[in-house]
């Protein structure tokens, strides 16, 4: 149950059910997104062990999980909606906003596209509404380096919005860190891969 309460976002989880969501998330993210082998990253980089968030955040439990685990991490922060880079932070940031609904402050989410469509409204960020003057919460599935999370942090302050913190479902502890701190901006995670490594 997510509690309303008088300052920051009003979502924070009981102790108990915090602790019941890390342990449904974790357990999913070990099950379905965790692998072991030999693979090659976006970056190019060779790499023993391989995360594929999409299994976790496209199942119902694994959705409910990590929605309410964002509403609590952000439950002091004054945040007025989520989002992030597609196609990752999609399901996040839908997730999150279905969960915030019904509670004191509901939560609505944007997306910010990796390359501006030529035809229609032309947007980089896609909202709910206006992002200007809002502050925006930018949601990764995984991070590395804090390059893609970057990309959305410069599309939201380019749409006029004040970035609060970056929030990583799982760190891979390879330098997003140290990133985001040489940046000053706001870096935090749920779990690190370590959370998942034999």
């Amino acid at each position: 149950m997510i509690a309303d309460s008088e300052n920051g976002l009003a979502m924070s989880l009981s102790a108990a059910d915090k602790l019941a969501a890390r342990t449904k998330a974790s357990e999913l993210i070990k099950k379905l997104s965790y692998r072991e082998g030999d693979f090659v990253l976006a970056s190019g980089k060779k790499s023993k062990f391989y995360l594929d968030m999409k299994p976790t955040m496209f199942n119902p439990d694994g959705a409910h999980a990590l929605a309410g685990l964002i509403l609590d991490r952000l439950s002091n922060l004054k945040v007025d909606c989520v989002g992030g880079l597609a196609v990752g932070a999609i399901p996040l940031a839908v997730a999150v906003s279905v969960r915030s609904a019904g509670s004191s402050r509901p939560l609505p989410g944007f997306f910010v596209r990796k390359d501006v469509k030529d035809h229609g409204t032309k947007k980089r960020v896609e909202a709910a509404g206006d992002i200007s003057n809002k502050n925006v919460v930018i949601l990764e599935d995984v991070t590395t380096t804090g390059d893609s999370a970057m990309h959305a942090v410069e599309a939201a302050r380019s749409a006029g919005a004040n970035v609060v913190l970056v929030l990583s479902m799982v760190d891979r502890n390879e330098g997003a860190t140290e990133f985001f701190q040489q940046q000053g901006i706001p870096f935090d995670w749920l779990f690190r891969v370590s959370d998942f490594q034999h």
